[in-house]
């Protein structure tokens, strides 16, 4: 992976007239990957912002389950418990030699895609157990008519 020194140095090695491949040899860089630089004058920590910059809204590739994916979100609505990988063999014997092992993580996320969206619920639990002085709360609520004594004195203040 190139540096950012690695591009500057090429950079002054280009303006103080050295010749590419000497420049590219120089700062530890093949010819080629020097030349991308040199053309685009850009350092690398810009070239990655861009790309983060950019997301991409397309497909690679085609969707292998495009078509066979109304009958499983049936599946799942019917069945919203069914893990991926069920579901996944349930489609390998429904067709035979169409999907491959390769598939199946794709189909994972697809499940799991659809769960975020579509599913049910998760059901969340908060624990009920409190340690005493593990949480200190105060409603700012007036106690002066209980008349409490703190070290024998009436309106004691506690500094603690």
């Amino acid at each position: 992976m190139v540096t950012d020194g690695q591009v500057r140095k090429l950079y002054r090695e280009l303006d103080s007239g050295t010749s590419l491949a000497s420049a590219a040899w120089r700062t530890g860089m093949d010819a080629k990957t020097a030349r991308h630089y040199r053309d685009d004058r850009k350092l690398p920590s810009a070239r990655r912002a861009e790309r983060r910059q950019m997301p991409r809204t397309y497909r690679t590739r085609t969707d292998p389950f495009a078509d066979v994916w109304p009958a499983v979100e049936k599946r799942l609505e019917a069945e919203p418990r069914l893990r991926a990988k069920t579901l996944f063999d349930w489609l390998s014997r429904e067709h035979p030699n169409r999907f491959l092992d390769s598939h199946r993580r794709t189909f994972e996320r697809r499940v799991r895609q659809w769960r975020a969206l579509h599913g049910p619920g998760k059901t969340i639990m908060f624990r009920q157990i409190h340690d005493a002085g593990d949480l200190a709360a105060s409603d700012f609520t007036h106690m002066n008519a209980l008349n409490v004594l703190i070290a024998d004195k009436k309106g004691a203040t506690f500094a603690g």
